[in-house]
């Protein structure tokens, strides 16, 4: 599917680096739909890769939900969805389930879409991918933050 914005693009609007960049690219924003869907490459080299599980390397589900978070985040930050909102910390999980199994050479595919967005909370559920197969979903909760100066 088409790039809409890259990881370059991505880390203009979310602060996170290096193991932490759970995300490949952003491939559709919907605002009408409030819908927001992206995409995460999952590589055999990944921090996690050699102890989750030796010999049968599992995507972790919480590193799921931390790709999730961060696919909120930048949808939230980058089209003002709040405004004068420094960036949107993670600020908790609902109804998740892990259905499937994700492993190196997989592509997560994840689609949020807003439920409630107001300016002390925003609720979004998420769900993942592998082709065809949901591995997961769940309700993301996101919480206003101020960057320390």
């Amino acid at each position: 599917s088409r790039v809409l914005v890259d990881r370059e693009g991505i880390r203009k609007v979310n602060r996170h680096r290096f193991e932490m960049e759970q995300l490949d690219a952003i491939v559709l924003i919907d605002a009408e739909q409030q819908l927001a869907v992206a995409y995460r490459d999952v590589r055999p080299d990944e921090f996690w890769v050699r102890g989750h599980f030796p010999g049968q390397p599992l995507f972790p589900g919480v590193l799921m939900c931390e790709a999730s978070a961060q696919l909120c985040s930048f949808y939230i930050t980058n089209y003002k969805i709040m405004k004068d909102l420094d960036f949107i910390g993670f600020g908790g999980m609902e109804n998740v389930r892990f259905r499937s199994p994700v492993h190196p050479g997989d592509r997560l595919v994840l689609v949020g879409k807003a439920l409630r967005v107001n300016r002390r909370q925003t609720i979004f559920n998420v769900q993942g991918f592998v082709g065809s197969t949901m591995v997961f979903h769940g309700d993301i909760i996101g919480v206003p933050l101020e960057k320390k100066s």
